[in-house]
Formats: C-alpha cells, sequence, structure tokens
C-alpha cells in the first residue's frame, strides 16, 4: 500500500504565476498584430470547400462555409454514392469511426481493423488506391480503423503527404498521389513509436498504440497514444502517455514532452513517492488541435493507471486530465490548466479542444475551449492559459477507500454553465408514475451519491453497493466532440446522461491494483425501475453555449424516446414526448445549419442509436430536415464542394451492417 503526502500547491489548476515562459518571437510579433484585430486562421473552418484537418480546420471547429445545403432543401438531400468498409481487414468493422478528408476531388479515409488508408473520388465514390502495413502478430490494443489521417502540404519535398498510425503503433507517411510509402521518412515510411518512448517497452506486445490521427504543425508531426482501458488494469506499471513531434520530412524524432514529468522536471513532485517512475498512461488519446499561427499544439490528457483508483499514484499527478499548451517546434511547455486534480473518476478531456475568436465585454480573446465528460466547458485564452472567466477552486466529497487520497477541492468554471445533468439529485429521478418514482429511489437507496466528484466506493454487506456517478463515464460529452459556428462564436455538443455505478473491490487475481473497478449494483438496461432510464428525460441533448456571453443560448432533446422506453408495459398509455438518446453523435456546422447525428458509436450508453441526420436551424435549435441513413451514424460528419456541388459524407454502421461511408447531395438539376 502507498502512502500520499500532502498536494502541492504549486500544482494546482494552472500554471503559477511567474511560470509562464516568454512568447517566441515569431508569436510576440502575433500578440502585437491582434491587438487590433483577432487572427483567424485555424478556427475560420474548413476552406476553399475541402476539408483538410479532421477536425475541418487545425482548431477542430467542424465548420464549413458552405450554404448550397440550406432549410429550404435540406430535406431533399439523397444518397448519391456509397464507399463500403466490409472487405478491409479479415471480417467486416462494425463500429466505424473514420471521418475522411478532402482535398482537391480526393478523400482520405481509414478502413478496416488493419487499419488501411483509402484514397476515394470525391464525386463517385470509387476506389483510387489503397495501401495497409502487414505488422504480423504485433499486439494492436485499439485495433480498429481508427478516426482518420493527417494531411501536409509536403512543401519541398515532392508533394503532398498523409501521416497515420497504425493498430501496432507505427506512423506511416503515404505519397497522397499514389499512396506508396515516403521512402526518405523512418525507415522506408515508417517510425516504430514503441521505440524513444522515454521507457523501454516490448516492442511486439506492449499495450499501446492510438486509434486518432496525428496533426501536423508547421513540419512537426505530433503524435498521441492510446492504451486499454483502465478500469481494471493488471497492474499499477504501465507505458506512459508520453506525447511526441517527428520531422514531417524525415521522421527523426526531434522532441518528447513528458505528460509524466520525470525527475527534475516542473510537476514532478505531483506525482508523490516515487509514483512517476512506474505510473502508466497519461496520454492523449483523443485528437489534437493547434494554432499554426502561434505554433502551439493543444493536449487534452488523460488521467494516469488507473481509472477509479488513485492510491499507487498519490498527488495532484500532473499533467494527467489537463489541457496543456505546447511550442510545435520544440515540444516546449507555454501553459497548462489541470480540469481534475488526482483523478478517480475517469472525467478524461475526451475531444480535441476548440479555438474560438470571442469578444467577450468588449475585449477581443483569441480563445480555445476545452468540452469534458463532466459537462464543463474551461474557456481560455489560448496564448497564455488566462481564464476567460473565473475558475473557482471548490471543496468536493473525500474518499473512504483505504490508500486512496483524493483532492481536496476541484476547478469548477463560473461560465458558461455545465451543459448536462452533473451530480445525482433525487427530485430528478423518473416519474412518469408514482410506482416508477418509488422503485427509482429504491435503487438509489442502495447507492452511495452526491454531487459531482462524489468518490467511487467499496461495497458494503447490508449497506450501499458502489457509487452512483453523474455524468457516468462515458460523459456527457465523449470523443465526438463539439463543433463552433465561428460566425456567432456559438459552441455545439452534444451530451448524455448516462450513469455509473462505480465499485471497487480488490481482486489479487486479475490485478496487482490494490482495487480495481468490479462487483456493486448492477443497473439493468437503462439504469431504473424495470429497466428504464434512472432520471427523467432528456436522456440526450445538443446545446448551444454562447462563447462570447458564457450563456447556454438553447437546448434541445437529441432525438426520439428509444424503443424500449416506447413500447415498456409500464409507460402505456403515457405521451413521454421527445427525449432525446444517450448518444455519442457527431456534429456538423456549414455557413447555414448545424447537422447532428445519432448514434456516435455502436458502445454508447444503452437506448443510443438510430438511423436519423438532422439539420437544425443554428439560432434556435428547430430541426428543419429529417434524412435517414443506412445505418447508425459512427463517424462524425463533414462537408466539401466538388464541381459545383455540397457533400456530406458521414461514417454509418450497426450490428449486422459493416461499415460504409455515405455520401449526401440535392438532386443534380
Amino acid at each position: 500500500m502507498h502512502t500520499a503526502r500532502n498536494p502541492t500547491p504549486a500544482t494546482r489548476g494552472q500554471t503559477p504565476s511567474g511560470a509562464i515562459r516568454r512568447l517566441p518571437a515569431p508569436a510576440a510579433a502575433l500578440l502585437v498584430a491582434l491587438s487590433g484585430s483577432v487572427a483567424a486562421t485555424a478556427q475560420e473552418g474548413a476552406r476553399d470547400g475541402q476539408w483538410r484537418h479532421y477536425g475541418g480546420d487545425p482548431g477542430g471547429t467542424r465548420y464549413a462555409a458552405l450554404d448550397q445545403i440550406d432549410r429550404s432543401n435540406a430535406a431533399s438531400l439523397e444518397i448519391v454514392w456509397r464507399w463500403r468498409s466490409d472487405n478491409f481487414g479479415p471480417v467486416p468493422e462494425f463500429n466505424y469511426r473514420t471521418t475522411p478528408l478532402m482535398v482537391d476531388g480526393v478523400l482520405y479515409a481509414t478502413a478496416g481493423y488493419r487499419r488501411a488508408v483509402v484514397a476515394i473520388d470525391a464525386g463517385t465514390g470509387e476506389t483510387l488506391w489503397s495501401y495497409r502495413l502487414d505488422e504480423g502478430e504485433r499486439s494492436a490494443p485499439r485495433r480498429s480503423s481508427g478516426r482518420g489521417v493527417a494531411w501536409w502540404e509536403g512543401r519541398g519535398t515532392g508533394g503532398p503527404r498523409i501521416f497515420m498510425i497504425t493498430p501496432g503503433f507505427h506512423l506511416v507517411a503515404l505519397d497522397a498521389g499514389t499512396g506508396h510509402p515516403v521512402e526518405e521518412f523512418g525507415g522506408g515510411g515508417v517510425v516504430d513509436l514503441r521505440r524513444q518512448l522515454g521507457r523501454k517497452v516490448d516492442l511486439e506486445s506492449a499495450p499501446i498504440g492510438s486509434s486518432s490521427p496525428p496533426i501536423v504543425v508547421g513540419d512537426v508531426v505530433v503524435v498521441g497514444s492510446a492504451l486499454p482501458s483502465g478500469g481494471a488494469p493488471r497492474s499499477p506499471e504501465m507505458p506512459p502517455g508520453h506525447v511526441r513531434g517527428y520531422d514531417a520530412v524525415t521522421g527523426k524524432l526531434r522532441w518528447t514532452f513528458h505528460t509524466i514529468p520525470q525527475a527534475g522536471e516542473y510537476g514532478n513532485e505531483s506525482w508523490e513517492d516515487g509514483s512517476w517512475e512506474y505510473t502508466g498512461n497519461a496520454a492523449v488519446w483523443t485528437a489534437l488541435s493547434a494554432d499554426p499561427e502561434l505554433g502551439y499544439v493543444y493536449l487534452p490528457v488523460e488521467l494516469g493507471t488507473g481509472d477509479y483508483y488513485g492510491g499507487h499514484r498519490p498527488g495532484d499527478n500532473l499533467f494527467s486530465q489537463s489541457l496543456v499548451a505546447l511550442d510545435a517546434a520544440t515540444g516546449e511547455r507555454v501553459w497548462h490548466f489541470q480540469t481534475v486534480h488526482h483523478g478517480v473518476w475517469d472525467y478524461d478531456p475526451p475531444a480535441a479542444p476548440i479555438l474560438a475568436d470571442l469578444v467577450v465585454d468588449g475585449r477581443e480573446i483569441p480563445a480555445i475551449a476545452q468540452i469534458t465528460k463532466q459537462t464543463f466547458t474551461f474557456v481560455f485564452d489560448r496564448r497564455t492559459g488566462e481564464p476567460v472567466w473565473p475558475i473557482e477552486e471548490r471543496p468536493v466529497p473525500q474518499t473512504d477507500v483505504p490508500g486512496e487520497r483524493t483532492a481536496p477541492t476541484q476547478p469548477f468554471p463560473t461560465k458558461p454553465p455545465p451543459y448536462d445533468r452533473q451530480g445525482v439529485d433525487p427530485e430528478e429521478l423518473i416519474d412518469f408514475t408514482p410506482e416508477l418514482r418509488a422503485q427509482a429511489e429504491e435503487i438509489l437507496s442502495q447507492l452511495r451519491h452526491g454531487p459531482l466528484y462524489t468518490p467511487p466506493s467499496i461495497p458494503v454487506e447490508g449497506g450501499t453497493q458502489g457509487t452512483l456517478m453523474v455524468p457516468g463515464s462515458l460523459g456527457g460529452a465523449n470523443w465526438p466532440g463539439g463543433a463552433l459556428d465561428p460566425e456567432t462564436g456559438f459552441l455545439y455538443v452534444q451530451s448524455a446522461t448516462a450513469p455509473s455505478v462505480i465499485a471497487l473491490m480488490a481482486e489479487p487475481d486479475v490485478s496487482e491494483m490494490d482495487y480495481i473497478r468490479t462487483g456493486g449494483l448492477r443497473l439493468r438496461r437503462g439504469g431504473g425501475p424495470q429497466g428504464l432510464p434512472l432520471f427523467r428525460p432528456p436522456w440526450g441533448r445538443i446545446t448551444a453555449i454562447d462563447l462570447n456571453r458564457g450563456e447556454i443560448a438553447w437546448q434541445a432533446p437529441n432525438g426520439d424516446a428509444p424503443d424500449y422506453v416506447k413500447q415498456h408495459p409500464a409507460l402505456e398509455g403515457i405521451d413521454v414526448g421527445r427525449t432525446g438518446r444517450p448518444d455519442r453523435g457527431g456534429l456538423l456546422v456549414t455557413g447555414t445549419l448545424l447537422f447532428a447525428g445519432e448514434g456516435g458509436g455502436m458502445y454508447a450508453a444503452f437506448g443510443s442509436g438510430g438511423n436519423r441526420l438532422r439539420a437544425h436551424d443554428k439560432a434556435t435549435g428547430e430541426i428543419v430536415a429529417e434524412i435517414e441513413l443506412p445505418a447508425n451514424q459512427t463517424g462524425l460528419p463533414m462537408s466539401y464542394m466538388h464541381e459545383g456541388r455540397q457533400f456530406i459524407v458521414v461514417a454509418v454502421g450497426a450490428r449486422g451492417h459493416p461499415g460504409e461511408l455515405v455520401a449526401l447531395a440535392l438532386p443534380e438539376g
């Protein structure tokens, strides 16, 4: 059992006063220019009718300034081509999460469990070329097609390049025109990412990989990583998720940023009892964003090993569950903010932060917004890390798990408000009938519950059987993230009310950890009485946040009531209304509309999923059109212009329906 010492005040929240380094000369010059107007390169959306970045632009806005499809004709959208992925791998993949890029009339996407890269004609869906790396028996902890690839113009190198990360954790550079590996990059176009990790790991079996694309800033390819789910790690010793930057021309490692600070580095003292030497994770498993003009890359870092028990890593644990800004050329930390101290709730920043140019109380602010699983939106000046609105450290409930010590306070943004439920309020239990309400109260009585950050607990014989956590471990928001309209400053977020029961027990036959997530009360289906949801609706919603004001502009349920609710015998004769579903849906903003899908992958909460892509009025949330897809939306939608026609492409899939890309457009003529 590891003992714990008092936390170090210097590691609380933002970089302490005086620790923010001087900006490099180019960035300093940019700040002078910003005194008159705010630059918009990274957050103006996808340019020229193309989609060159995973998030549309380096700032992750998921915005395309296209207006051919509008409220007058969105209902006329039709499927114009479909591209199937089921032959790209030994067996079909059903949870197909890629978001294609589109450059000069060609889509670039990933497909299949071996993660082939494919080039597809943007107008017809014809396959132009494909590539995959044969990795033999090398382990792949994130074996899937992944979320996509990165594009680089390849200045002075003979042509543009596509960068991808394989399931076995290789970084590959491909010629965008041919799909052939770029010979001068690494070894024949390939860099082994299990080398030079900062801690020796087995090259064939180490449980580290990635399913998110890298991001290219200038001529540096920045790479994150991911490890297996941390609910029940086999050991507190895991590979670290350090972030690295590689030369886009040669593949040479330029820098490593230690997300778990090493001896002598800032934040090392926040990993007490030498836990920095063996603790792993603290990776960036989700997408990255960047400001090319500042030269900064922004890292949403997950927590260290494990997800619900931190007794083996006492302290606040920088830079876990933090937003970190790095100089992309050098890997030097510019600023950071820790969103959760010593996390034990799996509340990782789940998606790329989004860049936004704001006007707040008359001040022009180049900002960055990080959405979270716990439904907070943290908003900072992206140059310095200064919060746009105050963030308060507030006392939170404390643990009674042996060997654990939770942080006495956690950061709470004062603006914007949370976009979904936080903590357990008994007044919000399901109440369609008095009987259902009484049964919900009985379930709640068996669980420890309270406000946000109520810690996990050990089941007690004759007492509570774990902690009810709201939001649950899936969020709130998750990897699909949000979308920003740079015209209005509205940030759109799709979220779910999906509670989790977190119970801890010692299982020495399973794990060397003192405690792992296991046991406790098992919630049926929707989690509440007779398998219905435990809380009253909405169970899934879309929220529009006015980032200039720090206020919620509108909220709307996302989706109709799930069939298992509408058809439940306990609700016979009751109109439950439009309840929303607990989806991980993807969002896309255009010059005219907000598009929102259902589903967002096959592993969201029970009752999620659907085959509708809806067009909403951006200002009010009003649904102006519903488009039927062949299956659930599983990837994130994107949009582009090709030969005078606006397309929307989204990955879909479902159990029994192999993943495919579906292209929508208005009828010709």
